[in-house]
């Protein structure tokens, strides 16, 4: 398999809602090779998920991985590789939280996010086997955010203050430590 081209904000497909994905192409060898595409995209761009229209496939599947090396969220704790199809999300509750967000298809760019900080997410894995679970602090976040993508939206749409927004080289200098402190404090209530 390969990395794909990701494509960036201001690409039609981003602002598409992708589409669901039946049992019979789930199991079609194209669809199970953009999902091996998306793990290697993802991988390749150390990034923390990856949605199917982000390399140009109106599809409803993302993947999600966060390991201990990534070099772009160091404070995210890790979540092993989850392969998502047609998933659905929904919040537990009114607790959100405040996430800086960045995205590799709006590159040097991050903002303040608000995120429901307990989510149920249902969804079927690469061989077609449902499941439902529930995501909490950084992690849950990390599943809106490629949800989102599945139905067109970015991390922009949703940024409620726009002074949050700042190039990575401006959020590393002026920024990072007081996120880093917010961030500690989920990781520390939530183990992710």
């Amino acid at each position: 398999m390969s990395a794909r081209e990701i494509v960036e904000i201001g690409h039609p497909v981003l602002r598409e809602r992708s589409r669901e994905v039946t049992l019979e192409e789930l199991r079609s060898r194209e669809v199970q090779d953009l999902i091996d595409d998306l793990i290697d995209t993802k991988r390749a761009a150390n990034g923390a998920g990856l949605a199917a229209n982000q390399v140009g496939a109106t599809l409803r599947i993302a993947v999600v991985e966060v390991t201990e090396r990534n070099p772009r969220y160091p404070y995210k704790p890790p979540i092993p590789l989850t392969v998502v199809v047609n998933p659905v999300i929904e919040p537990l509750d009114d607790e959100v939280a405040y996430i800086n967000e960045g995205c590799l298809s709006v590159p040097n760019l991050r903002g303040e996010v608000p995120r429901y900080l307990a989510v149920g997410v249902r969804y079927l894995d690469r061989e077609g086997r449902e499941h439902e679970e529930v995501r909490h602090g950084l992690a849950a976040g990390t599943f809106q955010h490629e949800l989102d993508h599945l139905d067109g939206t970015l991390f922009l749409d949703r940024v409620v203050d726009p002074r949050t927004l700042t190039t990575w080289t401006e959020f590393e200098r002026f920024h990072r430590d007081a996120f880093l402190e917010r961030a500690a404090r989920i990781v520390e209530r939530f183990g992710s």
